[in-house]
């Protein structure tokens, strides 16, 4: 067992550094939802599913993701505030690779 240490700046600029598992088979999203970065109702509106767009967030780093799949790619196509580094937080999984990260949640649509 080992945790992970993420920088997630939520909707009103304020840094939350905080440790996630990597044991739980958790996402991104979740970890936001677990520390309630982001509002209730804000986030994860889907469930993780990759079809809502509300845990869109800007990725401030260099730190190595899993690619965007079809789902992924088509959802960030459709949401507002998309950027270039654009990802869903529901489908990034929280694995060691992810120490560091570090990530803006976009507004919320």
């Amino acid at each position: 067992m080992s945790d992970v240490s993420l920088r997630i700046t939520d909707r009103n600029g304020v840094l939350f550094e905080v440790e996630a598992p990597t044991d739980m088979n958790m996402s991104l999203m979740e970890i936001i939802r677990a520390y309630a970065i982001a509002e209730d109702g804000e986030i994860g509106v889907c469930g993780g599913m990759a079809m809502c767009g509300s845990c869109q967030c800007y990725i401030l780093n260099n730190t190595p993701l899993p690619p965007i799949g079809a789902e992924e790619e088509a959802m960030l196509f459709e949401t507002s505030y998309t950027k270039e580094n654009s990802r869903l937080g529901c489908q990034i999984p929280i694995t060691e690779d992810l120490n560091g990260l570090e990530v803006e949640l976009a507004p919320y649509p």
